[in-house]
């Protein structure tokens, strides 16, 4: 796989390898993904208790979602770089709220932190890119318009 060529592909590939362990970790050893969020592990789960079933849908989301990450820094998807800013700032807003609404432990603030600021890393990081990517245009000392050749990057 190619290393990211940019700051905010930089930041796109280190959430998505995150998230794809995260992701691995989720699906094979459930109750260390439980513990690292913050909930509690029970010795045994009543009928009807979807747990297990929903943190299963939810690490494999993860699972997926670093690939996704992952071949979007590889290959510098630059337009998906600024969506995920935006609903990466969306789901920070969600997260908090649930743990504000005292629907989820204080822990799980750690995980709606983490999305505001991988969401600020990337806007920086395309600030920076695009900043260091616009051309300079030296004046040339004769009289006439300057050559491509006069232009600094």
């Amino acid at each position: 796989m190619k290393l990211p060529r940019s700051a905010a592909g930089w930041t796109v590939a280190i959430f998505g390898l995150l998230a794809l362990v995260v992701g691995a970790v989720g699906l094979v050893w459930p109750e260390a993904l439980l513990r690292l969020l913050g909930f509690e592990v029970l010795e045994s789960r009543a009928p009807g208790d979807y747990t297990g079933t929903f943190l299963t849908a939810s690490s494999m989301a993860s699972f997926n979602m670093g690939v996704y990450y992952l071949l979007a820094s590889a290959t510098e998807w630059r337009s998906f770089y600024r969506f995920t800013v935006v609903f990466r700032l969306v789901t920070f807003i969600v997260f908090s709220i649930v743990v504000l609404a005292d629907a989820a432990p204080g822990r799980f603030f750690g995980v709606a932190a983490w999305e505001a600021l991988g969401a600020l890393a990337t806007a920086v990081g395309l600030w920076w890119d695009r900043r260091s990517a616009l051309p300079v245009v030296a004046v040339s000392s004769s009289a006439g318009p300057a050559s491509t050749a006069d232009a600094v990057r």
